[in-house]
């Protein structure tokens, strides 16, 4: 008896993450069938842009890798990202559980505000301190109100060695032009590689039947942000290029968690 085959929308495809998706898995697994869209091809926010992708094709799943993700200019313009990360999150809730697919939600830990001092567990409490963070946790709250199957997957400092903007390519990217950079030890978190990530969303929850809920998923120890960029440099054969200078307290628009480390625990 033929296999069926495991249908799956990944929204916001453009990013880091959608493309690492594809990367590992449009043309290498034939077991599951990826459409693959961009937000040309489908605004979150649209309405009826989702009711019409919804509707002409039967998915299983959803993973939405649409999200606002500049941190500063949230701050400065929350409007912005409570429109994506929350109203564009309800929206698909709403019509996953209309189509009966399961909705896959990437969120962050910066929904966590930084006080503990020991890695955050799904059953604590959220209390985000600046907008990115409160944009992520209204829309997990959407999700946990409208949809009836989820999985809301929170990760931590996501990067890709190849894809998008982020602190990996930054830093690497910087050394190359010989930059000096001034990084802080204040904050503390677990970088977690877009490929990592992947392989667990697809493996581990989809292909492994992971029971619906919240998760948490990130891969490396802790570290400071100083000492991840120490990494890079050291990987890149690019640490005797440039001076790489400790900063205790690195000013920016808006306030960080400065311990955000995340445990790998299950919600009951």
């Amino acid at each position: 008896m033929k296999k069926e085959t495991t249908t799956i929308l990944v929204t916001g495809s453009e990013g880091q993450l959608g493309k690492t998706i594809q990367e590992l898995y449009a043309s290498n697994d034939s077991d599951i069938d990826f459409t693959f869209v961009s937000k040309e091809d489908l605004d979150i926010t649209n309405e009826s842009e989702l009711k019409a992708i919804f509707s002409a094709s039967e998915f299983n799943y959803c993973i939405n890798c649409a999200a606002y993700t500049n941190v500063e200019q949230a701050e400065k313009t929350p409007d912005i990202a409570f429109k994506v990360n929350a109203e564009g999150v309800k929206n698909l809730a709403l019509v996953c559980e209309v189509y009966r697919v399961t909705l896959i939600h990437i969120s962050t830990d910066y929904v966590f505000d930084g006080e503990k001092r020991s890695p955050y567990l799904v059953t604590d409490t959220p209390n985000p301190i600046n907008e990115y963070g409160k944009s992520k946790l209204l829309g997990e709250q959407y999700i946990q109100q409208y949809a009836t199957k989820y999985y809301i997957v929170r990760t931590s400092w996501l990067y890709s060695k190849t894809y998008g903007k982020n602190f990996y390519k930054f830093v690497v990217d910087s050394a190359k032009q010989g930059k000096n950079l001034s990084i802080t030890t204040d904050q503390t978190g677990c970088p977690t590689n877009t490929k990592d990530l992947a392989t667990y969303l697809v493996e581990d929850i989809i292909k492994g039947n992971k029971p619906l809920g919240v998760y948490h998923f990130c891969n490396s120890k802790p570290i400071t942000w100083h000492k991840f960029a120490k990494d890079i440099l050291k990987e890149n054969k690019l640490l005797d290029k440039i001076k790489l200078v400790e900063v205790a307290n690195y000013r920016t628009f808006a306030k960080r968690p400065k311990y955000s480390v995340l445990e790998h625990t299950k919600s009951t």
